[in-house]
């Protein structure tokens, strides 16, 4: 009932717009969509309502938020004409839905979400509002409204997978309705420390490496990204699968990892040494992404255009899905 006349199966990924993105957003879900969006039926929602779960004090960050982050798709090949761009203010199907998927949970169930529980002890959401608490909810919303059949996630957002499709089961048993049972689709890419190499690469924590900074400040960064404590001199062996630095290599050069580990392992060369290459092929490699982001940032118009126009589509697919539902739950005239 709900699935799309493309023959296709759908995706849903997205993003909070809380700030620019980053290498590890890019790690983590970017690349992986440039090419899912290929062979899927894609939606990526740019989740800015959900966004105000941490930052609720800042409304009035969201708009800039929200063009930096679709900026950065276009920067890292998101292809606008392939994968459709929906800004989730513009979805009031969603919240409705939420409204039906919070009548199957209970408050200690989404108290117990790794996720939930992670992010509470990194001091997200302080005052623990209702709202960062069911935000598991409202992204199941987001799943079902669309007939998403996969959702590309890591292995720490695997419970958030889990909790829609139980939801969705709960929905279908109670009411007959014939939502999509959706599935994660697990990427194997670990997630990419940040500099500090004590959490995961974050806005919020600071340690992040953005694809829209300058040369200046890659290798700032870089200079100051933890290596192997252990070493203290130069010609000291290293033990590289402790070094973020290494980290980086696995993630974005994995054919120079084996000659960068018979070095660093043999004390062939230092930190110092190690830094300045990954400060060189990072900075290529972010360059032509930084160009991308800037040129089409410029153009608030165009980015603006591209959100519309993708949300007003999205948005016919979210109606019939509230209306086979409303009409199950005898909440239709």
């Amino acid at each position: 009932m709900t699935q799309a006349s493309d023959a296709r199966k759908t995706i849903l990924t997205g993003d909070r717009p809380t700030g620019n993105l980053h290498l590890g957003h890019y790690v983590g879900s970017l690349r992986n969509r440039v090419k899912l969006q290929e062979e899927y039926r894609t939606f990526i929602l740019i989740a800015d309502v959900q966004a105000l779960t941490t930052h609720f004090e800042h409304p009035e960050l969201l708009r800039e938020n929200t063009l930096n982050v679709v900026a950065s798709y276009l920067a890292a090949g998101i292809d606008p004409e392939k994968a459709t761009l929906v800004r989730q203010s513009g979805i009031p199907e969603i919240h409705e839905l939420f409204v039906y998927f919070s009548l199957f949970v209970t408050v200690n169930q989404l108290q117990q979400n790794p996720t939930i529980k992670n992010e509470m002890r990194l001091g997200y959401n302080k005052g623990h509002s209702l709202a960062f608490l069911s935000y598991p909810v409202h992204q199941s919303a987001d799943i079902a409204v669309f007939g998403a059949h996969l959702v590309p996630v890591g292995q720490d957002q695997v419970p958030h997978i889990e909790e829609a499709r139980d939801l969705v089961g709960k929905m279908n048993a109670q009411y007959g309705t014939e939502l999509i049972e959706p599935e994660a689709l697990v990427g194997t890419a670990q997630a990419l420390p940040g500099i500090d190499g004590q959490e995961k690469m974050s806005k919020s924590l600071g340690n992040a490496i953005f694809l829209c900074d300058e040369d200046k400040e890659i290798r700032a960064k870089i200079q100051k990204t933890k290596t192997d404590p252990a070493r203290l001199k130069i010609d000291d062996k290293g033990h590289p699968d402790i070094c973020t630095v290494f980290k980086y290599y696995e993630a974005f050069f994995p054919e120079e990892t084996a000659a960068v580990r018979q070095k660093c392992e043999n004390g062939a060369w230092g930190c110092g040494h190690c830094k300045a290459l990954i400060n060189e092929r990072l900075g290529a490699f972010i360059g032509p992404m930084r160009e991308t982001y800037k040129r089409v940032r410029a153009d608030e118009g165009y980015l603006w255009g591209l959100v519309n126009r993708g949300t007003l589509s999205a948005r016919e697919t979210a109606a019939k899905t509230l209306d086979h539902v409303r009409a199950k739950m005898h909440l239709k005239a």
